[in-house]
């Protein structure tokens, strides 16, 4: 049998001004890799791809490698970029058997709210008889369309996101059980009227740590899979929010039952779900304290607003003009794209005094209030190609890439200044720039929930702090147009009300 894998992966901040064009998916090359240098580089890795290869290879299928088309978050996916990863991919459908897909479910185009049920239509169309399997992101906004058009699909358990390729994995092992006849995969998807906050998804907190226990509880029983996608808020558009799909082996009803319970349960859990933000003078102070008090590690001063994994610019400046104006002292802060700066370091050298107006590039048309550069004068400490190899569970085994890079000494405050967006989950993104994270008072990160993975163990304390940025955790700062309505928390204050998830949708 010839198997057909290939990836098109990105979650569309629809707020987010940073353009998402083909040089984004294609990691600093003309296009995204393809072939079967895909398959060495992905084999053995803690993502999708290394899941499907590892499926495909045990059960003795001959491997098509697709391509492997992957960008960070950012904003609507321009045309001519998304039409040739579709085109891609639908000519690789045409020459196999079956198809393994790795997609992400938050993905938006210039012309398309759902970039990946776009996607799938086009293959039935051209393919109507062709089984496709696909693996979603926990923060897919899943869609009819979508379902109408694959034979299984699967989404993560956990944020920070460390079991993509048990993911694709469990995908896979019911694809092919299913194309040998030993199943008959029935899908069931629906969503709850929710809009839950990202600072409030993790699974390391409830609700969604006893969600996901819940699902992956019911997958030991009677379920092949269930998959709770708590959905990304930032892609405005009528499906975003959480949803569930269940698969069984035949038995629809019990799908339906299973995925009812769970939207059940995140309703009733709604308030849990929303994120109260602190006045950043009052987080700046907790952290001061923080560093005052007995215990050892760093404390993380979080600047949320500004995650590029959720589409953030990596460029607005508030919160390190905070730091700056506390006098913080034996700070680390990861990071700035500006590769402007960057450039500008690299012609004054390692050593030398330099001037920049760093940050504040991207105008952010989304919100009222803009971030400004920061004018600072600091040592060039370091330049540098900007790899590593990631050793933490999310992306294991990859060689990421920040472009060129250079760190900004301004006094005991050492910035990272990168060319390529990555947010800060694996230490390593320090080391590589000469700054050993553990032995810093401060490390001031640009994330939301992925940090974790890397540096939630290392840390003295987390304090999160309200900057400026598209990843905005005030609903009111951004003006949502076309998602569907009503939904929670935009619409109603529902605090201490026992109203069914059935009954607030019919209030529309």
């Amino acid at each position: 049998m010839k198997v057909g894998i290939a990836m098109m992966s990105h979650e569309t901040n629809t707020f987010s001004p940073v353009v998402t064009d083909l040089q984004r998916f294609s990691a600093g090359r003309d296009e995204p890799r393809s072939g079967p240098e895909v398959v060495e580089v992905y084999r053995g890795t803690a993502s999708c791809l290394g899941g499907y290869i590892q499926v495909a290879e045990a059960r003795g299928a001959d491997i098509l490698m697709g391509i492997a088309a992957g960008a960070p978050p950012s904003g609507p996916v321009e045309n001519d970029c998304y039409e040739y990863m579709c085109n891609a991919i639908v000519e690789l459908a045409g020459h196999v058997d079956a198809l393994l897909l790795d997609l992400h479910g938050a993905m938006a185009t210039k012309t398309y709210e759902d970039g990946e049920g776009e996607l799938l239509r086009r293959i039935r169309a051209s393919y109507p008889d062709l089984p496709i399997a696909v693996s979603l992101d926990m923060h897919a906004n899943v869609t009819s369309l979508m379902l109408d058009n694959c034979s299984v699909l699967t989404g993560y358990h956990t944020y920070p996101h460390i079991d993509m390729d048990e993911t694709s994995v469990r995908a896979a092992e019911i694809f092919f059980d299913m194309l040998d006849g030993k199943v008959a995969p029935v899908m069931h998807w629906d969503h709850a009227p929710m809009l839950p906050h990202v600072m409030r998804q993790g699974t390391d907190d409830h609700p969604n740590k006893a969600l996901q226990e819940r699902a992956r509880q019911l997958e030991e029983g009677e379920c092949l899979a269930v998959s709770l996608f708590t959905g990304f808020p930032h892609a405005d558009i009528y499906d975003a929010g959480l949803s569930v799909v269940t698969i069984t082996d035949g038995n629809a009803d019990t799908a339906r039952g299973y995925s009812d319970e769970l939207l059940d349960q995140a309703w009733a859990d709604r308030e849990h779900f929303v994120y109260e933000v602190e006045p950043p003078e009052q987080s700046m102070q907790r952290a001061q304290q923080a560093a005052e008090a007995p215990g050892d590690g760093p404390v993380i001063i979080l600047d949320h607003y500004d995650n590029t994994a959720s589409g953030g610019t990596m460029d607005t400046t508030e919160v390190l003009a905070a730091v700056l104006d506390a006098g913080l002292e034996d700070v680390a802060v990861f990071g700035f794209y500006d590769p402007d700066v960057v450039q500008e370091m690299i012609a004054a050298g390692v050593g030398n005094e330099v001037t920049v107006e760093l940050g504040g590039k991207l105008p952010m048309p989304a919100l009222q209030e803009q971030s400004k550069p920061l004018t600072i004068t600091g040592e060039v400490k370091l330049l540098s190609n900007g790899r590593f190899k990631a050793r933490v569970a999310m992306a294991r085994g990859l060689t990421m890439s920040m472009g060129p890079s250079a760190v900004l000494s301004v006094g005991s405050v050492d910035i990272a200044i990168i060319s390529r967006h990555i947010e800060p989950y694996d230490p390593e993104c320090f080391r590589c720039l000469g700054m050993e994270p553990t032995q810093r008072k401060y490390l001031m990160l640009k994330s939301r929930i992925h940090y974790r993975v890397g540096f939630k163990d290392l840390a003295k304390e987390i304090v999160e702090c309200a900057g400026r940025g598209v990843c905005t955790s005030d609903y009111s700062e951004v003006e949502f147009k076309n998602v569907r309505r009503p939904i929670y928390p935009l619409d109603g204050d529902l605090k201490g009300s026992n109203v069914t998830r059935a009954e607030f949708e019919q209030r529309g």
